[in-house]
């Protein structure tokens, strides 16, 4: 009986780290400016300021050494745009205020820029993603990375995700 009892909980343990080892683990990504499929309000956006929304991150696991923060639209003519990358941000943030940048690297999106680039979709609703991912270890990844150099570098060490959708449809 105590054999099939440690076999059962050694099962679990290893299910669980296979969960984290596969970045299985679940956070929590919000904004106090739109809830999740909602839509964004232009003050975020290209036809507002263009300023990047307030961010509340929530359940990073304790063993994160970093947090890497991604905003993205699956949606653009030519395929994933990317509006917003940073990486080797602490663990222990727990927000990014509006037109902040959370503390951290920065790198180019796919405006060309650093920093946060709104919503500006060309027509038609596009969804845009808000992703966090806790990491076990920092990057090492100069600042203006591009984003396929952030995801490789990120791949296998993502121990934790979370992501808030929201959408813009430009009013001309």
């Amino acid at each position: 009986m105590q054999k099939a009892i440690t076999a059962g909980a050694f099962a679990i343990a290893l299910a669980a780290i296979a969960s984290f080892a596969a970045g299985g683990g679940k956070m929590r990504i919000t904004s106090s400016a739109f809830q999740e499929g909602a839509n964004i309000p232009s003050k975020f956006t290209c036809d507002g300021g263009d300023t990047s929304p307030p961010l509340q991150i929530a359940d990073v696991p304790s063993g994160a050494k970093s947090l890497a923060l991604i905003v993205d639209d699956p949606d653009a003519p030519s395929g994933l745009f990317t509006h917003w990358m940073g990486w080797n941000i602490s663990p222990q943030t727990s927000t990014v205020g509006e037109g902040s940048t959370p503390q951290g690297v920065q790198g180019t999106n796919d405006f060309g820029k650093s920093g946060y680039g709104g919503p500006c979709p060309p027509s038609g609703t596009h969804r845009y993603y808000f992703k966090i991912f806790a990491l076990d270890r920092e990057l090492d990844l100069p600042s203006g990375g591009k984003r396929g150099q952030l995801d490789a570098a990120m791949k296998g060490h993502v121990v934790a995700q979370g992501e808030l959708m929201g959408r813009y449809l430009r009013k001309k």
